[in-house]
């Protein structure tokens, strides 16, 4: 049994997600104590608890503590089948929950099962402090096919806080083994998408983010297209992405409205962190970079990447992926700095 402390390092859920991903992976047992104990609201979040039932499901754990608030949850897993299942954050409270947290919880266990799985998750596709549909349809999973994994995704509807009701379906292709990676520098030319959208709100103020996005982007010499859409959905909502290409280097820039926050400043927001991850010259973005650690400890071979900012979040994944698997990271740059991460065989 392995215990891990969900107070550690950034303390959020994260923690959780990783700790259950691997369990599904290596079969271990494991004790998550403290969850989110320094959050406003400690525990497990209807979120949370949807990722522990999800992968539960997928190899048939035997699960304790499994319930909203919960800090302690004992997980003990067999193995991972195969198969179509759905997950629907609020089935166990009406929640606009991250249908995308779910979905990486549940991914890399289902990666290696030698058959398809065909996953549909409900909950909020847009939503804060996660990553949204088009981060995960335009920057995770084309970094991840790098590696050899190729997944088909399609957001159905989106969702936004407070409401929810976004839906997204995963189609994971599985593999034998995956391909490690060296992303350290940009090539050239970058080039960058951008995505503006609402759902039930005037078209103008998709267009008003997408003209300070341009603006923006078009100062930085930057090649780009651009995309001004409406996303189905049954609540309102609105979003602005900047996707960016460089070779086989990919970043994504995202930025959410709010009720008093006008589209200038969504569009702001985004492009703030973009013009901050170009000046870096490093590859990959701080959000990224910590999302690929399960990936490259799971790949056969050395990895190395280069990235914007080397992050709390960063560093706890690592300290968890080495308590599961005999594999050790090197960072080189100290917290909130660029820096460089290699991966080596423990």
């Amino acid at each position: 049994m392995i215990t891990i402390d969900g107070s550690f390092g950034e303390g959020g859920g994260q923690i959780l997600r990783t700790s259950l991903s691997l369990a599904a992976i290596t079969g271990q047992d494991v004790t998550i104590e403290n969850i989110r104990a320094n959050r406003p609201k400690p525990g497990l979040r209807p979120q949370h608890l949807t990722g522990a039932l999800a992968v539960a499901e997928i190899c048939g754990a035997e699960i304790r503590g499994a319930e909203v608030g919960s800090t302690r949850l004992i997980f003990k897993p067999h193995t991972v089948k195969p198969g179509r299942y759905e997950f629907d954050v609020a089935k166990i409270r009406s929640s606009a929950g991250s249908v995308n947290l779910v979905l990486q919880t549940v991914l890399w266990p289902l990666a290696f099962t030698h058959k398809q799985s065909r996953i549909t998750i409900k909950g909020g596709t847009h939503v804060p402090h996660a990553p949204t549909s088009d981060f995960i349809n335009n920057t995770f999973l084309p970094t991840i096919a790098e590696m050899g994994l190729i997944c088909h995704y399609e957001m159905i509807t989106a969702g936004y806080y407070p409401i929810g009701g976004g839906e997204v379906r995963l189609e994971i292709r599985p593999v034998d083994e995956l391909r490690p990676v060296h992303l350290t520098r940009h090539d050239e030319p970058i080039k960058v998408e951008i995505i503006s959208a609402v759902s039930n709100l005037p078209m103008s103020i998709a267009e008003r983010q997408l003209s300070v996005g341009i603006e923006r982007i078009s100062a930085l010499k930057c090649a780009h297209t651009e995309k001004l859409t409406q996303y189905p959905s049954p609540g309102k909502g609105t979003v602005f992405f900047a996707g960016v290409s460089s070779g086989r280097i990919k970043a994504g820039f995202q930025s959410l409205g709010e009720r008093g926050k006008p589209a200038e400043k969504v569009a702001s927001d985004a492009c703030d962190e973009l013009e901050t991850y170009l000046a870096s010259g490093m590859a990959l973005d701080k959000r990224l970079a910590d999302q690929l650690i399960i990936p490259i400890a799971l790949a056969n071979g050395k990895s190395s990447f280069t990235t914007s900012e080397i992050t709390m979040h960063l560093i706890t994944n690592i300290a968890i992926v080495e308590k599961f698997l005999p594999v050790h990271f090197h960072m080189s740059g100290g917290l909130g700095e660029a820096g460089m991460v290699e991966s080596f065989s423990a």
